[in-house]
């Protein structure tokens, strides 16, 4: 399990994976996973369920870091365990800012971080969709943004909204000012996806491939050990936007996914279609488009309370 690249895998999934299948074998006490099976999966998954009582994605991560031990490292076949039970996640209603709000939260932060904030917000993307931007997937004179490799692996076409085109072309020329400086002294390039590197040496090192949101400073590649320049951090912006929205007064529990939950519901909420709404967030399924019209219901004011009609505030 020392390499997930030819399954386009992420290194946080990576991680969980083997961190999982660590856990389930000291679970065992060390017994080899060739000599267990169904019994001993069980048992581990319900240790996690009742005593660590974990969370639902929790569990789900954790057995499918054993369907892939299973199926793709030790190339067992186990049909089995395609029908143990997984965990239904709960339909949970996403926290909202209002526009105010986003507003609010947007104007405690500054440079690199409020303009990530704004892309967010203003394109529905999810953060480390934000931070992983290339030069060349913004284009200026057709005002849109592709993001590439989302969610499922899918690549989507969103807005460029016109007011953060200063804010974006004075980012471009701090990236450029980095990627020069990196190109005199000969530098690694920036990571490339998909083991790209090998059918295009050079690409890492060209303009058109660096990060919109590269990082100040060089950084250790944590698969290569390569010293090159990453994008930003998201830890670090993660804290600024916490920050923010305590600043900003908000006592709803809003982080930066919260902005992507407020990008939707704010379009719903002025008319535009639902199935347009679906393809800029990157939906597989509409329905899952669908809980932020739940929001919609109550909060517009659509069902009123029948306190209020009882009391006379209402005709």
């Amino acid at each position: 399990m020392s390499s997930f690249a030819w399954l386009h895998y992420s290194l946080r999934t990576e991680e969980a994976y083997v961190y999982w299948v660590k856990n389930f074998i000291h679970f065992h006490n060390l017994k080899h996973p060739r000599d267990m099976g169904q019994a001993e999966i069980e048992a581990f998954l319900t240790y996690l369920a009742t005593q660590r009582k974990v969370s639902v994605s929790t569990h789900r991560q954790a057995l499918s870091a054993l369907l892939f031990l299973y199926q793709k490292v030790l190339g067992i076949e186990v049909p089995w365990m395609d029908e143990l039970a997984r965990s239904v996640p709960k339909k949970r209603i996403p926290v909202v800012l209002t526009r105010a709000e986003v507003q609010a939260v947007l104007g405690k932060l500054e440079g690199l971080h409020k303009l990530l904030a704004s892309l967010l917000y203003g394109c529905g993307m999810r953060l480390m969709e934000g931070l992983r931007l290339w030069v060349k997937d913004v284009d200026f004179d057709r005002k849109v943004i592709i993001v590439r490799d989302g969610k499922g692996g899918k690549d989507r076409v969103v807005m460029l909204p016109q007011s953060l085109l200063p804010a974006l072309k004075d980012q471009f020329a701090q990236s450029y000012t980095l990627w020069a400086q990196d190109r005199a002294l000969q530098l690694p390039g920036v990571e490339m996806p998909h083991a790209l590197d090998a059918k295009y040496p050079k690409a890492g090192q060209t303009w058109s491939w660096h990060w919109v949101f590269a990082q100040a400073t060089m950084s250790t590649d944590p698969r290569s050990k390569i010293v090159r320049r990453h994008h930003a951090y998201d830890q670090t912006f993660q804290r600024a936007f916490k920050q923010a929205v305590q600043a900003a007064s908000i006592v709803k529990p809003a982080t930066p996914h919260t902005l992507r939950h407020s990008f939707a519901t704010h379009l719903l909420q002025a008319g535009t279609d639902i199935r347009t709404v679906q393809e800029l967030l990157g939906h597989s399924d509409v329905s899952t488009t669908m809980i932020y019209t739940h929001v919609l219901k109550v909060s517009a004011g659509g069902t009123a309370s029948p306190l209020d009609t009882l009391n006379g505030l209402l005709p």
